[in-house]
C-alpha cells in the first residue's frame, strides 16, 4: 500500500502530571488543549551520522548513527489564553470578581466648558479609575504630542473637568486607566522563571490510498514531547496575520497501552477508507398531502 499525505493535523495535548493553569486543575492524561485551526502541521526526524575513513582517499570505510532526534511541528493559526500558556509557559489567571485595571489612551477635544469626554472610550458600565495616573497631552494637528500637559482636572465617572479657556477646542491625547469587571479578563504573566511544559500528544489527519484515491484516518501518538517554549508575535497591518507555531521536541516515553517499550514516535495507518460521497437531503421537502394554500 502506497499513500499521500496532505492533510493537516488536529492536534491534542494531554497533561502528563497533574497541570493548574488558571483557575483549573488538568488531571493526568485529561485534555488540556485541542488545535483544529493549524495551518501546517511537520513531522521531522534527524541523526547524526560519523565515520571511520582511511585508506588512500581517505574514503569512507564505516559508519555509525546516533543521537536520534524527532520533531514535531504546528503552526496554528489563531491561539487562546490556555493555548498561550502551553505554548510559553505563562501563568494564567483569571480575576474572578475582583475589579482589574486596564490601559486605555483616547483622543479627544476639550469643550468650551473645560470638559473632556471619555464616554465613547468606555464600555457601558466602565469608569474612568481616579486612583491610578490620568495624563491630558496636548497633541498637534498631526495626532503627534507636543509635550504640554493639562494638569489639576478633576476625575468624574466618564468626563474630566475644570480645564482653563486657554485649553479649549484643543485636541488632546487621554492616557488613563479603566475598571473593569474582572470575570471577563484573562490575565497571562511571563516570567522568567517559567517555561512549556511535558505532554502527551495526539494528532489526527488522513492519508490517501494511492490506488483508490481514498482516505483513510491516521494517527500520530508522541507519548512524551517537551514544548519548546520560544514564540514570535508578528503584529503588522499589512501582510499574512500572525501564526503561532508549536514546535515539540520528541523523548521516548509509553503510550497509555504499552507500558513495556518506551518509543518516539507511533503512528497507525488504519484501513477504513472514507467515502467521499455526499448525502444530501431535501431541507424543505415536500409531501403531496400537505395544504400550501393561503
Amino acid at each position: 500500500m502506497k499513500f499521500g499525505v496532505r492533510e493537516i493535523c488536529n492536534v491534542v495535548f494531554k497533561a502528563k502530571a497533574a497541570t493548574k493553569i488558571g483557575n483549573t486543575t488538568f488531571r493526568a492524561g485529561q485534555p488540556v488543549l485541542y488545535i483544529d485551526t493549524a495551518k501546517t502541521s511537520t513531522l521531522e526526524g534527524a541523526s547524526t551520522t560519523v565515520y571511520a575513513q582511511g585508506g588512500r582517499g581517505n574514503t569512507r570505510l564505516i559508519a555509525w548513527e546516533g543521537e536520534k532526534t524527532l520533531t514535531f511541528t504546528v503552526e496554528d493559526a489563531l491561539l487562546s489564553p490556555i493555548g498561550f500558556s502551553v505554548l510559553s509557559g505563562a501563568g494564567l489567571f483569571s480575576q474572578g470578581t475582583s475589579n482589574v485595571h486596564v490601559h486605555v489612551t483616547s483622543a479627544a477635544v476639550v469643550s468650551n466648558t473645560g470638559e473632556i469626554d471619555l464616554t465613547d472610550a468606555l464600555g457601558t458600565n466602565e469608569t474612568i479609575d481616579s486612583t491610578a495616573p490620568i495624563f491630558v497631552a496636548i497633541t498637534e494637528a498631526d495626532g503627534s504630542i507636543e509635550g504640554t500637559l493639562i494638569e489639576g482636572l478633576t476625575v468624574g465617572e466618564k468626563k474630566l473637568s475644570g480645564a482653563t479657556s486657554s485649553y479649549y477646542n484643543k485636541t488632546v491625547l487621554v492616557d488613563f486607566y479603566v475598571v473593569k469587571d474582572g470575570s471577563k479578563v484573562s490575565e497571562l504573566q511571563i516570567d522568567a522563571g517559567n517555561f512549556a511544559g511535558y505532554y502527551y500528544v495526539e494528532a489526527s489527519t488522513l492519508f490517501r490510498d494511492e490506488n483508490t484515491g481514498k482516505d483513510m484516518p491516521a494517527e500520530i501518538t508522541l507519548p512524551n514531547v517537551k514544548i519548546q517554549s520560544n514564540f514570535t508575535f508578528s503584529m503588522a497591518s499589512t501582510g499574512d496575520p500572525s501564526t503561532f507555531t508549536f514546535t515539540m521536541d520528541a523523548f521516548p516515553g509509553y503510550t497509555y497501552f504499552d507500558n513495556t517499550k518506551k518509543v518516539l514516535c507511533v503512528i497507525q495507518v488504519v484501513d477504513e477508507r472514507l467515502d467521499d460521497t455526499t448525502q444530501l437531503k431535501s431541507v424543505m421537502p415536500h409531501s403531496n398531502t400537505e395544504d400550501y394554500s393561503f
